[in-house]
């Protein structure tokens, strides 16, 4: 698990595709601080795993179902990337639960500066979209943010000038894809909601949004 605090910019060093998976290489120095094989380091906010390690760098495999969701498709050497180790168990919680696991890619519309902070517009489809709410939360590119507005086709984000500086969300042009992660919790509660049983006649699951706000949901 992941908090969506990022710990330092990254430089891809290498990507090895076979197929449409394959390995990436990647310039680090403070996530590898007491990190061995088998680890977990969210890139961009995708959970990978070290394979192997070297002073100032790690390697980690990567799937076909990672390249299809994600912006890797198009990542090149060279790229920053955001890096944050997996949560210890005593670590602060700084963010919220990010699982790392990507539920699909948005892309940048706009910037708009509002005095110390930015305005960050991103585009996404309709499955990432509804489970958005505004003030609730997001992972960009493994970024933990606050959605400040909701409307049919986008959200939008308002961004510290912390969070610029450390990050590469303010880095990019207009149209870049970026890496969405929506709140583990709302997609749980939709599944809940929406679940079907085909395999036994259909009964009422009991669950309702009068049940939910009953039991403080």
């Amino acid at each position: 698990m992941f908090t969506g605090v990022i710990e330092e910019l990254g430089k891809i060093l290498a990507i090895d595709r076979q197929g449409i998976s394959g390995s990436i290489r990647i310039r680090a120095k403070k996530v590898l601080e007491g990190t061995r094989i088998g680890d977990s380091i969210a890139v961009n906010g995708i959970c990978l795993t070290v394979v192997s390690m070297q002073e100032g760098q790690f390697m980690a495999d990567v799937m076909a179902e990672t390249i299809r969701r994600s912006s890797l498709s198009g990542a090149k050497p060279g790229d920053a990337v955001n890096l944050e180790r997996a949560m210890a168990a005593d670590g602060r919680f700084g963010g919220h639960i990010v699982s790392g696991h990507i539920d699909g890619t948005g892309y940048i519309r706009s910037y708009r500066r509002e005095e110390n902070a930015v305005w960050v517009t991103i585009g996404a489809k309709p499955d990432i979209l509804r489970l958005i709410v505004e003030k609730g939360s997001i992972c960009i590119d493994g970024i933990s943010l606050t959605v400040a507005a909701v409307t049919e086709d986008a959200f939008s984000v308002s961004v510290i000038p912390h969070t610029g500086t450390e990050t590469t969300l303010l880095m990019h042009e207009p149209g870049a894809v970026v890496n969405l992660e929506n709140d583990v919790v709302g997609k749980y509660v939709e599944r809940l909601l929406h679940f079907t049983d085909v395999k036994s006649s259909p009964e009422p699951s009991g669950i309702t949004m009068e049940f939910l706000a009953e039991h403080g949901f």
